[in-house]
C-alpha cells in the first residue's frame, strides 16, 4: 500500500525513475481498487450499462488515477533508460503492449542514468565484476 501512496504523492511527477516493485505494486492496488469501484457500482445499481458494473464511481476513480498511472509508467521507462515517449508504442496493436510489458519487467539500469540516480540506492556501492 505504501508504494501506491508513493505514486499518488508524486501525482504530476514525470521526472526520475521508478523501480519495478513500485510500478507493479501500484498496478496491483490499482486493479484492486478498480474492481472494488465496479462492485460498488453494481451493488448500488448505478451502472451505466446493466450488468457490466461500470458506473460513475468507477469512472471517477479512473479519471482520478489517469495522471499518476501515466507518471509512474514514464518513470518506469526512465529506469530502464528509455524516454517516456516510448509509452506511445502501446498504440501499435499487440506488439506495442508486449514490448511495454517486457520493458516494465526489465531490471532498471544500475547506477545513474540520464534520468537520475538508481531508485534502489545502489549508485555508489554497485559495481560490475567483469574479471
Amino acid at each position: 500500500m505504501n508504494w501506491y501512496l508513493k505514486v499518488m504523492k508524486q501525482y504530476f511527477d514525470f521526472d526520475g525513475r521508478a523501480r519495478r516493485k513500485e510500478y507493479w505494486m501500484f498496478v496491483l492496488f490499482n486493479m484492486i481498487f478498480a474492481i472494488l469501484a465496479m462492485v460498488l457500482d453494481n451493488l448500488l445499481g448505478i451502472g451505466f450499462i446493466e450488468g457490466v458494473g461500470l458506473g460513475p464511481i468507477y469512472a471517477v476513480y479512473v479519471l482520478a488515477i489517469l495522471i499518476p498511472s501515466l507518471a509512474v509508467q514514464v518513470r518506469r521507462l526512465h529506469d530502464v533508460g528509455k524516454s517516456g515517449w516510448m509509452i506511445l508504442i502501446a498504440f501499435i496493436p499487440l506488439v506495442g503492449a508486449i514490448w511495454l510489458l517486457v520493458l516494465y519487467c526489465t531490471e532498471g539500469t544500475p547506477g545513474v542514468n540520464a534520468y537520475g540516480p538508481n531508485p534502489k540506492g545502489l549508485d555508489e556501492s554497485y559495481s560490475l565484476n567483469v574479471n
